[in-house]
């Protein structure tokens, strides 16, 4: 009885591991497929108003070269400096 149950656990495991590989959890995700920031989302409703991020670490590579912590800080970022940045990418920039 006590084989039925480890074959039942192997087999378990098994194809939880199989669907795994299948399923592309350890494929490289291409960014570049994502859209873009919905950056009037993050902005204030009046020019002097201060805008208060989450604090959720999913970077956001720029233009410039510069890697912001999220969405909402790039898009302050390029709502304070007149879209003279731009996004380039999801992720860290290289």
């Amino acid at each position: 009885m006590a084989a039925f149950h480890h074959k039942i656990v192997f087999f378990l495991i098994s194809s939880t591991l199989t669907h795994m590989v299948s399923s592309g959890i350890f494929k490289k995700r291409d960014f570049t497929k994502w859209p873009k920031p919905p950056c009037k989302m993050y902005q204030p409703p009046e020019p002097y108003y201060d805008v208060v991020c989450p604090d959720v670490i999913a970077p956001v590579c720029a233009s410039n070269g510069r890697t912001f912590q999220n969405e909402c800080f790039f898009c302050v970022e390029q709502w304070e400096f007149d879209f003279y940045i731009e996004f380039e990418k999801y992720g860290k920039c290289d």
